[in-house]
């Protein structure tokens, strides 16, 4: 927990200084008129806004429900769970596909992705205004930027158009802009994400868990892949791995610790703390954890695997041991024992927290557990399908390699199980690859966009029973009360 101090810490010194240089001038409200120099700028007040954008993160909208159902619970492989009662009223919903114009869930989603491209504006506003940055200066624009094009590529690929809002909202009615093209969307999300790319550190060396250079061009690989350009997303993959800042090292049951994280596959994550005296914590453990009583109670039991899922792993796989919990059964690595009559047979295990800091913390909830967004092992994977999809000998070689990095790190010392992949069809090795995903990936928010982008997401769920799912479920539809707030500007998305 001592990485996590130390960034807190730093954050909670530059937020004082931004609050202390504030008072009285209500500066962050002002739009920044002429041009400073980074002297004029009150002392910690552009880091002090960084730290705040990153805090953005940490809301229940961008980590915990409503980013847990929009992105995993509509896959194949994934299910509502929690209880009955949850069931009846949000399974229809994010299991069956019955989107309602107006849920709680993703309005939230909504609000709470502005807020932090909001956050993200402020920084960039006020940085606008500074004549020759610096490179420090530079990477902190970098870093909300890359901030900025994470919550558009969410918000693009959960409502489709929406918004484009680049700039500080000084007013309401500033804010108040129409539904702008995905093809726009996307455009900032580059440009965003290629000036991170060129702005930011390898590595933060006193401040690991922020972002970095790896981090943009982790990002830009799979908003590329998102739309199919890969040449561009086996470009921006392959820098990542020839970089030597990640590798698979850690072993795939010790990924999901409180121990491992920020560790060598640690691409980005959002930074948790709650230690029982300080309290940065994130709802997502909370949000899927066993959901039972007395010491089981920890948490809502909302995500978890489906048969679907489980049926998926070869024989032998130990990566099922790490994803899924068994009600009933001994869990290791800490030797509990689940009840036996708990609401659900399976649980998400990759949320499932260390006891003795439940102990020591004096709390179930999980609330200092990161967040894990992009590891290593996707963008290989990634990097693997972009080169298939592009053929040649060389391209086939280095994605049958990039397949083998994933599953011996899986296989590790048994050589029983996990055969390596030997295939050159192309779509031979395609499914292979998918598959790959599917099992390395499970419960960790990417399933549901693989198929979308796959063009196989209707047909994949039509086979698992979801058979209300069409085409227009790719999207939500906006949220109603966004729509009634616009007065008109604002129009819903098609066949709502």
């Amino acid at each position: 927990m001592k990485i996590k101090q130390t960034i807190y810490k730093a954050a909670a010194i530059a937020l004082s200084a931004v609050i202390l240089s504030s008072c009285g001038t209500d500066w962050l409200d002002i739009k920044p008129k002429g041009r400073f120099t980074e002297e004029d700028v009150p002392v910690g007040s552009l880091e002090g806004q960084v730290f705040a954008a990153y805090a953005g993160l940490r809301s229940e909208a961008t980590s915990g429900l409503p980013y847990v159902a929009v992105h995993n619970i509509r896959a194949d492989d994934a299910h509502l769970g929690s209880n009955d009662g949850d069931y009846a009223a949000a399974g229809p919903i994010y299991d069956d596909f019955k989107y309602p114009l107006s849920h709680w869930l993703t309005n939230s989603y909504w609000t709470g992705h502005y807020q932090l491209i909001n956050l993200a504006n402020n920084v960039i506003s006020t940085a606008d205004s500074i004549n020759n940055p610096t490179a420090e200066t530079m990477a902190n624009i970098g870093e909300v930027k890359f901030l900025r094009a994470w919550a558009y590529f969410n918000m693009v690929r959960t409502f489709g158009e929406v918004p484009l809002i680049d700039f500080r909202i000084t007013d309401q009615a500033s804010a108040n802009k129409p539904k702008a093209p995905i093809a726009t969307i996307y455009k900032l999300i580059d440009d965003d994400l290629k000036y991170a790319a060129t702005a930011l550190p390898e590595t933060w060396p006193k401040h690991p868990g922020r972002v970095t250079r790896g981090a943009a061009l982790a990002l830009q690989t799979k908003t590329f892949m998102a739309r199919q350009r890969y040449a561009e997303a086996l470009a921006a993959a392959t820098q990542v791995i020839n970089s030597g800042i990640y590798d698979l090292s850690t072993p795939y049951n010790m990924i999901f610790r409180e121990e491992s994280e920020n560790n060598k596959e640690s691409i980005f994550e959002i930074q948790a703390l709650a230690d029982g005296v300080q309290n940065f914590g994130v709802t997502y453990a909370s949000r899927q954890g066993v959901r039972g009583s007395g010491q089981w109670d920890l948490g809502w039991g909302w995500n978890i695997p489906h048969q679907i899922l489980i049926d998926a792993f070869e024989p032998g796989d130990p990566r099922k041991e790490t994803t899924v919990l068994f009600s009933g059964q001994t869990n290791t690595p800490y030797g509990e024992t689940l009840p036996s009559n708990l609401p659900r047979p399976y649980w998400n295990k990759k949320v499932y927290t260390n006891p003795a800091l439940r102990a020591q913390y004096g709390s179930r909830a999980g609330a200092w557990f990161n967040v894990r967004i992009i590891r290593y092992a996707d963008i290989v994977l990634l990097a693997a399908e972009a080169a298939n999809e592009i053929g040649g000998e060389n391209n086939i070689n280095n994605a049958l390699s990039y397949l083998e990095l994933v599953r011996a790190r899986a296989r590790g010392s048994n050589n029983a199980i996990l055969p390596k992949v030997n295939t050159r069809d192309q779509a031979q090795l395609r499914q292979a690859i998918r598959h790959e995903r599917q099992v390395e990936l499970g419960m960790e928010n990417e399933r549901f966009y693989d198929l979308v982008r796959w063009e196989i997401d209707v047909q994949t769920l039509h086979d698992a029973g979801h058979i209300g799912y069409q085409l227009k479920n790719r999207f939500f539809p906006i949220p109603q009360p966004e729509i009634d707030k616009s007065a008109g500007i604002l129009i819903q998305n098609p066949n709502y």
